[in-house]
């Protein structure tokens, strides 16, 4: 209680303080226009002339095509007409990027975009690729597969962000921008019905009061039976169940130049566990390989599968005059995560793990932006309060009846930073912009093991409803702090020949936050000194790893031609990865009891190259009637990423043996559209074909888990009709040729150390490191989709 009300003082504090200066200096400024906001709907050109969509990748309104970063953008209505459900939907659309739902939930993220971020959600872990929410960080993973319903855009930033948005965006950044409220009243229903029992829906209603307040809601009830079935405890095994609001407030006051946006959004997601498909029969209980990938026969059914997640925030902008803005976010968020995990998918009790996730956060950002004709930038200052804490307990089938070996884990961040970027050009063709940030970050860990027996719930503890008889002791109970500090800087170099070609050179840095292994065991820390007892600086040193580091060098060419029918973005790059964090969990010892521990290293240096090219081409147009078009859109993302230094568990160098994880060489997609006028509306057919090459599931090749390249193939028709196009129905097809690929998955076998390699017996078989079944287990991307929709709006 006492954590919550400190953050809830702290909100109303970063609220008040916002408002209020925000307020105090738009005063002055009553002669001015109104602002942009950061959320401004995104503008763009008929899809015959090409996109031409606004976007805020440098946190200021720029045209896509002329913005020297690598980013992709997405609109809202693209998004309608593919069928989009959730923000993992765009990693086809983006080169070189991944964004899935972590091993075993629903709702989890684990993101990649340039073989960099992070699947591992246990607190202490920092993700790679920073995700926003109406300019808002998400400080942890859970709950961020955001689902799809009110959004202006989505915005994929590719590279390091280290100097607009801060820590964590060493490989990128994901924006995903809501709509503004209309000035009149609106109301819009959007609706889903097909396989599996698809059935979504989405109601929003807004309208004004008065001339300066505008007052909105939505809600969404999206919902779909399993892929497959839990064949143990009869229930679905990939289902959704999703009940999603949000609510909006906006006031503007055109002559004063203030905007004033208050949100609050709640998820909720009472969708079944969702568990994996084992790929060879249980070797304690013989617990067959079925027939069906997405059927399970995991039995663990407590606690409750249970996420729910939601916050408040509020954007301020203020124009002051001379071509000052002032913009404040504050934002607080808080979600929780009950989650059953049955590491082996068989109904025996053998390395089953209860766990729960809780979230806080408090943020405040300021913005100052200028701009005239030859300066434009800004500077800012962030703040971040975050508190992320888990316990989970790992109940095992051994000698000793109920055995749980139980970890608990609470980390405290606090971070700020203080940032600048401006762009100068010496002439209407060169541009010179340069940017930094300096950041302070300090992390507070706890970390916690014990073994308990005994419990109705095969020793669970109270946590999860057990009543564990006996503590075997404390193994680990660690408190650390550390405390890091780094400058990010950013510097480009754009040169524009003519209006229609812009190339840019750019030098940009990012870093990921260090910490302590929140599974981390004090039992393995090394005696350094050999003097029998393990110190308290030897756990320290032990547990604790050091922030890693990106600078990134970028070339790149946006332009179009033949009046805008070709237009294009190709970027090469080159970056330098140092103090690469490894994290990763392997069967150990604890107390003569076998359990899990995590081992976390800055383990490794590497070099990632790559190229990215995004066109659209306009193929015909005007052939069948004004708006009638044939347009052809790219995505190609080509990386070679290589470690150049990599220490292994044993010591040794073994770079060679190592792969980027969640890292396709090569993703490649293909969007043939055709826009047709039919009687009163517009028929839109698209059809996109994608492929993703040899993706590694983690730094070592798995026969098991690693996923060959594959091709999926999706297809839209979407008709649109009215005076104002206000009613639209539509067909979906996902993955049409029903193709089965991994996306995630868990595997303790003997390995050979160095390689990697699975250690097989002599018959032919394996040798389980954790539990007595044996765990290769493996989780699947959606197979063949078919749904209609239709869309509504007054």
């Amino acid at each position: 209680m006492t954590m919550i009300g400190t953050r809830t003082r702290k909100l109303h504090a970063a609220l008040y303080t916002g408002a209020a200066l925000a307020g105090l200096l738009a005063a002055p400024a009553q002669a001015q226009d109104a602002p942009a906001p950061a959320s401004a709907p995104a503008a763009a050109q008929d899809d015959s002339a090409g996109p031409d969509i606004i976007i805020t990748a440098r946190r200021r309104e720029e045209s896509l095509l002329k913005v020297p970063v690598a980013v992709t953008a997405v609109t809202g209505a693209q998004l309608e007409k593919i069928g989009a459900v959730d923000l993992t939907d765009i990693q086809t659309v983006s080169p070189n990027t991944t964004l899935k739902d972590a091993r075993g939930t629903n709702s989890t993220l684990a993101a990649f975009i340039r073989g960099v971020g992070q699947q591992d959600p246990v607190p202490g872990f920092e993700a790679g690729i920073g995700i926003y929410l109406d300019d808002v960080y998400l400080n942890r993973p859970q709950a961020a597969v955001l689902d799809i319903y009110d959004v202006d855009r989505i915005e994929v930033l590719r590279g390091p962000q280290g100097t607009l948005y801060g820590r964590n965006t060493i490989g990128g950044a994901v924006k995903y921008v809501t709509k503004r409220l209309p000035d009149t009243f609106s109301a819009s229903l959007r609706g889903a019905y097909g396989s599996y029992n698809q059935a979504d829906g989405i109601i929003s209603l807004s309208a004004p009061i008065g001339s300066m307040l505008r007052v909105g809601v939505s809600g969404a009830r999206l919902t779909r039976d399993g892929f497959g079935r839990n064949l143990t405890l009869g229930i679905p095994n990939y289902n959704k169940d999703i009940w999603a609001g949000r609510g909006t407030v906006e006031f503007e006051t055109p002559d004063s130049g203030l905007f004033v946006r208050i949100t609050g959004d709640y998820t909720h997601d009472k969708s079944a566990p969702r568990n994996g498909h084992r790929l060879f029969a249980g070797m304690l209980t013989g617990s067959p390989v079925l027939a069906n990938v997405y059927d399970t026969n995991a039995g663990l059914n407590f606690p409750k599968e249970d996420v729910w997640a939601g916050g408040l925030s509020m954007a301020v902008t203020a124009k002051l005059g001379g071509g000052f803005t002032l913009r404040s976010i504050s934002a607080w968020r808080k979600d929780r995560s009950f989650t059953p995990i049955d590491f082996d998918a068989t109904p025996s009790v053998d390395v089953d793990v209860p766990a729960v996730y809780r979230n806080e956060q408090t943020s405040q950002e300021f913005q100052l932006l200028y701009a005239s004709d030859k300066l434009n930038g800004l500077v800012g200052f962030y703040y971040l309060g975050a508190k992320a804490a888990t316990g989970f307990d790992v109940l095992l089938n051994t000698t000793l009846a109920n055995l749980d070996a139980y970890t608990a884990g609470d980390v405290r961040t606090e971070t700020s930073s203080v940032f600048a970027d401006f762009t100068y050009d010496f002439t209407p063709q060169l541009s010179l912009s340069v940017g930094g940030r300096y950041t302070w970050d300090q992390r507070k860990s706890f970390i916690y093991k014990a073994n308990f027996l005994g419990g109705p719930l095969f020793g669970a503890t109270s946590e999860f409803g057990g009543n564990p008889t006996l503590n075997l002791g404390a193994s680990t109970n660690f408190r650390g702090e550390a405390n890091f500090k780094r400058f990010t800087p950013r510097v480009s170099l754009s040169f524009k020949p003519n209006g229609n070609h812009m190339f840019y050179a750019s030098y940009s840095e990012g870093f990921k936050g260090g910490g302590f292994d929140p599974r981390g065991s004090g039992t393995s820390a090394p005696d350094v000194n050999q003097d029998g007892v393990r110190s308290y600086q030897e756990i320290y040193n032990y547990l604790a790893f050091k922030p890693e580091v990106v600078k990134s060098f970028e070339l790149g060419w946006k332009g179009s031609a033949l009046d805008r029918r070709l237009t294009w973005s190709l970027a090469g790059f080159h970056a330098n990865y140092q103090n690469v964090q490894i994290p990763g969990s392997v069967a150990c010892i604890i107390g003569g009891v076998q359990s899990f521990c995590g081992i976390t290293t800055n383990a490794a240096k590497a070099r990632i190259n790559g190229v990215e090219f995004e066109g659209n081409a306009v193929l015909a147009r005007g052939f069948a009637g004004a708006g009638s078009n044939v347009t052809l859109s790219t995505a190609i993302g080509y990386i070679d990423p290589k470690y150049e230094s990599y220490i292994g568990p044993t010591g040794a160098e073994v770079s060679q043996y190592r792969q980027f994880q969640n890292t396709p060489k090569w993703t490649l997609a293909g969007t043939l559209a055709a826009n047709l006028p039919v009687g009163p509306g517009s028929i839109n057919a698209s059809t996109t074909v994608s492929y993703r090459s040899l993706t590694h599931q983690f730094e070592v090749a798995s026969p098991f888990l690693d996923q060959p390249g594959y091709t999926l193939w999706d297809a839209n028709l979407n008709y649109t009709f009215g005076s104002k196009g206000q009613y639209s129905i539509g067909l979906h097809a996902k993955n049409i040729t029903d193709v089965r690929y991994k996306t995630a998955g868990y595997q303790y076998l003997a390995a050979n150390a160095a390689t990697g390699a699975i250690v097989y017996t002599t018959a032919g078989g394996v040798t389980p490191t954790l539990g007595k079944e044996g765990i290769a287990t493996v989780f699947y991307g959606n197979p063949r989709q078919v749904f209609g929709t239709f869309s509504l709006k007054f």
